[in-house]
């Protein structure tokens, strides 16, 4: 199929290359001269064949409602728009009814797979009508991962990104749970390797998965996280999930205290948080914040680079 993808950053451009690998035409557009094809969202339009489809993957909030306002004005009735972005679900139901006044369609896809999603596939949830979903289908097909599983038609409009804001905040906790107990691990004497601990952990353990993979990996890199700061951002999802528990009454202790954690972590350095960090840079590439010399100010990444967390 022909598909715009509009975003060309860590995850979009990877997007483009799967996408391509698998087959299909894809226009790409981004602020960035040297990783774009075309000039312009009007450019792009212009190359891609009715009924059209455009990925957005840029970062939520104003980005992300700019391009969808431009690309209302470009494009026909029966094209599709895909915001593929960590887009909060209420901003798609004004997208998808902005869009509906011209006949558009309009599907919201949570995406999970970071900087591992060209070679591994991404884990992708979206929402929409039958209708719209089927013309973006052969990419959704293109871009999961291998096997039964890592898609699902969620629901409606807003059904995607809630689902991957849980997702989020899901993560949230677990990283949370994995970076206290490597504090805890370094900080008594009895335990001669803790990295080694944590690898044994990979196999036949009911705490095996993928995030421990990574941390066990950034431990192999950096034993003891040296040179890391203990701050980490949080993306938007994980408030959104603790809003949504309070809007719903739904309890959801776990993932409040490790977003409170991350607050935290930007008023001390949290042995934890370096953990945290180092786990966000391993599967998104997120940056890190290096820890401050002696008598100097940290150096703060620049998180905007990496807008989307999976």
């Amino acid at each position: 199929m022909e598909i715009g993808l509009v975003g060309l950053g860590k995850m979009g451009g990877n997007m483009r290359e799967r996408l391509r690998r698998g087959g299909h035409t894809v226009v790409g557009y981004s602020h960035q001269p040297e990783v774009r094809d075309v000039d312009s969202l009007a450019e792009m339009v212009e190359k891609l064949s009715a009924p059209r489809v455009v990925w957005v993957m840029v970062p939520s909030g104003e980005a992300t409602r700019k391009t969808i306002e431009e690309l209302g004005e470009l494009l026909d009735e029966g094209d599709v728009v895909v915001d593929g972005g960590n887009s909060r679900w209420t901003d798609d139901l004004e997208h998808a009814a902005q869009l509906a006044e011209k006949g558009i369609g309009y599907v919201d896809c949570g995406v999970s797979g970071g900087v591992w999603g060209l070679e591994n596939g991404y884990a992708l949830m979206y929402g929409g009508s039958e209708d719209d979903v089927a013309k973006v289908q052969p990419a959704l097909d293109t871009l999961k991962p291998e096997g039964d599983f890592g898609a699902v038609h969620a629901g409606k409009v807003g059904a995607g990104h809630f689902s991957k804001m849980v997702h989020n905040g899901i993560e949230y906790a677990i990283m949370q749970s994995y970076a206290e107990g490597w504090e805890l691990l370094e900080k008594v004497d009895m335990v001669d390797n803790v990295t080694e601990v944590f690898r044994s952990w990979r196999e036949g353990t009911v705490i095996r998965s993928w995030l421990l993979d990574l941390l066990v990996a950034a431990l192999d890199e950096q034993p003891n996280l040296e040179g890391i700061r203990g701050y980490a951002e949080d993306s938007g999802e994980g408030r959104w999930t603790v809003e949504a528990g309070i809007e719903h009454a739904v309890a959801t202790p776990a993932i409040t205290a490790a977003l409170y954690a991350r607050f935290v972590s930007r008023q001390d350095d949290s042995p934890a948080m370096k953990a945290v960090a180092a786990m966000r840079n391993q599967f998104g590439g997120h940056a890190m914040h290096t820890a401050p010399p002696p008598g100097g100010d940290a150096a703060a990444g620049d998180d905007s680079a990496s807008p989307v967390e999976s």
